[in-house]
């Protein structure tokens, strides 16, 4: 047994102090640990990144040229930032990401558009939303109706709008009484009692263009958001209106630019409000905050280190590294041969999938963690079936990702009767396969919240939906954001259930709806990996993994994002 001595003497020096060896031994350790964990990473993607890119295959004079107009500038400044000014280099790193992460989210903006919904079906369905919503807000303005009406109105008139009422269909076999012999059968079809109104609009003989609808009922929205935004920022109405109607006219200039340059129309509108809109948003407050302004002239900087080192590089006839990761590869679909294989119908496949997959985990696994932590019972019978179900869950978080895909093929293929292969067949198998990542995360979220900011809201009259709903998700919303990056990022990657599922290996076509066939980035590249030519194994595997690497930062950055909007509002 120790002794009061030796336990002074383990932990304090002869001459009184406190050792602090074991303390930085274990500091020592832990940094030690993070540097090659770091290290490994970049070792790796330094290794795709060549394989992808091919450094060594430009000319020496282009390296020079592009690190002389782009790199040199831009650490000039960014150390100018830094000694002098550390306002502004916040405001450059900004100004710098902001039209990237905005030009990606309008590139998958453009692929939703192309492949899930064309912009004449977008029309349709925003104006039976926006007719939906005038007629529950004018029934309920001018009608005093009681709980079942309200629950009528606001079940029937969406199901009016967007669906309508569709017809029925019997088709009952009869059998001899004891044999079980089919005599015949019995069908009976009734035509859609009552078509919705997007089905209405889209039955139209004359719809405006393509460019039209996306102005009216994509670019018209947001303008009124920016103008709601200046308006509550400045505080004149006169402000508001200006910004948005200067969204609208220069996202309208789309419809003069394609005639005469030949610039998509459609292209135009999303650039202008997903990418144009946030800039300027930016640019805006960083002037009327008057600190930092000078960090703006940073992306600048870049841009026009590109323009000048491009024409450097085309007068003096510099040749450029052999790319992989090129337009060709993003835009083309899959071919034998390795320079003109692509990887565009598998990146519409992943975003697809990863819509459907957060459309369809998220919300169940959230209201999951809701119920189990706020209002499943505690002790009895019940608290213990509640232990028994948390444990199960908290198991399945680490059950090989093939058993869910067995899952998925069970109950979607056979059970459900869906075609193997489908969007919505991959996307929902991956969502069974996050969806205890999901629930474990958002319990320890909302776990995290601490009690007594429950029962304060308690004491002022509020109920528990009410609590729930203001109080304790809104604080643990980073948490559960934290939760689904990790999920997303293990969802978009997963290969054995998609084999699982019937996934296929090559799709040279883009899937146009949820129920079409598909391929997804990690199935292809499981499928380039292979194949025996050394192009594809070194050339186009690597292009691919750096895509779908991108693909997946881009996610999380965006997550990320809104999880730290969620903490600086608490």
């Amino acid at each position: 047994m120790a002794t009061a001595g030796d336990s002074v003497g383990a932990w304090f020096g002869a001459d009184g102090q406190i050792n602090q060896l074991r303390g930085r031994l274990f500091k020592a350790v832990c940094l030690g640990a993070t540097l090659l964990t770091l290290f490994l990473v970049f070792v790796f993607l330094v290794y795709v990144a060549n394989d992808a890119i091919q450094p060594l295959t430009a000319d020496p004079r282009w390296w020079v040229t592009v690190v002389a107009t782009i790199p040199v500038p831009a650490l000039a400044l960014a150390a100018y930032y830094y000694r002098y000014d550390p306002a502004a280099g916040e405001v450059a790193y900004t100004a710098l990401g902001l039209p990237i992460v905005t030009s990606l989210l309008a590139g998958g903006i453009t692929i939703f558009f192309n492949h899930i919904l064309t912009p004449y079906e977008w029309f349709a369905l925003v104006v039976s939303v926006a007719v939906a919503v005038g007629v529950l807000s004018v029934h309920n303005q001018i009608r005093d109706a009681g709980a079942i009406e309200r629950s009528l109105v606001v079940a029937v008139v969406p199901l009016l709008a967007l669906v309508g009422i569709p017809g029925i269909g019997v088709d009952v076999p009869i059998k001899t009484p004891f044999f079980g012999r089919e005599l015949f059968r019995l069908s009976v079809s009734i035509p859609d009692l009552v078509p919705g109104l997007r089905e209405l609009i889209l039955s139209l003989p004359v719809l405006p263009m393509a460019s039209v609808s996306l102005l009216l009922t994509f670019v018209v929205p947001i303008a009124a958001v920016v103008a709601w935004h200046v308006r509550d920022v400045r505080g004149t109405d006169r402000a508001g209106l200006l910004a948005g109607g200067a969204t609208v006219v220069v996202a309208a200039l789309g419809l003069i630019v394609e005639p005469l340059a030949g610039f998509s129309a459609v292209s135009w509108l999303i650039l202008t409000t997903v990418v144009g809109v946030p800039v300027g948003l930016y640019v805006d407050r960083v002037r009327r905050r008057g600190t930092g302004v000078s960090g703006l002239a940073f992306p600048v900087v870049i841009v026009a280190g590109i323009a000048v080192g491009a024409i450097i590089v085309e007068v003096a006839g510099f040749g450029a590294p052999n790319v992989w990761t090129n337009w060709g590869f993003l835009t083309d679909a899959h071919s034998r041969t390795p320079r003109e294989a692509g990887i565009y119908p598998a990146l519409v496949g992943s975003i697809m999938m990863i819509i459907v997959v957060g459309i369809a985990a998220f919300p169940l696994g959230v209201g999951a963690a809701i119920y189990l932590e706020e209002y499943a019972p505690n002790d009895g019978v019940l608290g213990s079936v509640v232990d028994l179900i948390e444990i199960n869950i908290a198991n399945l978080a680490g059950v090989p990702s093939v058993v869910y895909g067995l899952l998925g093929l069970a109950l979607f293929v056979k059970i459900g009767s869906l075609r193997p292969g489908i969007v919505i067949v991959g996307g929902l198998t991956i969502a069974l396969l996050i969806l205890p990542i999901v629930i474990v995360s958002a319990q320890e979220a909302i776990r995290s919240v601490p009690d007594s900011q429950r029962q304060a809201a308690y004491g002022m009259g509020a109920t528990r939906w009410q609590t729930v709903r203001t109080i304790v998700l809104p604080r643990a919303m980073p948490g559960i954001l934290t939760g689904m990056i990790l999920a997303l990022g293990r969802a978009i990657g997963e290969t054995a259930p998609l084999l699982m599922v019937g996934v296929a290996a090559v799709v040279r076509i883009p899937p146009t709806s949820f129920f079409g066939l598909f391929s997804a980035m990690p199935r292809q590249l499981f499928a380039w990996a292979r194949l025996a030519k050394p192009d594809f194994y070194h050339g186009v595997l690597a292009a691919g993994v750096l895509v779908l690497l991108v693909v997946l930062l881009m996610m999380n950055g965006t997550a990320i994002l809104l999880r730290n909007k969620y903490q600086r509002q608490e």
